[in-house]
């Protein structure tokens, strides 16, 4: 993937794989040793079913390992960002 600046990914709204909004980015929880990307913040839309995704607070974190791209919105696979 390229390197894109966080200040660049903020208020980004994020979608899942089938083209429905799952909110917009908050927040990036980062690993301060390794510099590995963890968790998508996301502040989630209102029609989004926010008990199949992990969630704290009122946020969902949707892990970075389903982020399929990143353009003028994030887009991440479904299937990879719901809890299993």
């Amino acid at each position: 993937m390229a390197r894109i600046f966080a200040k660049n990914l903020s208020k980004k709204n994020v979608m899942s794989s089938d083209g429905s909004l799952l909110g917009v980015l908050y927040n990036i929880v980062m690993d301060t040793h390794t510099g590995e990307l963890i968790n998508l913040v996301v502040k989630p839309d209102l029609s989004v079913d926010r008990t199949r995704y992990q969630a704290e607070g009122n946020y969902m974190l949707i892990p970075f390992s389903a982020v399929r791209a990143v353009r003028d919105f994030i887009v991440v696979d479904k299937n990879e960002a719901m809890m299993r």
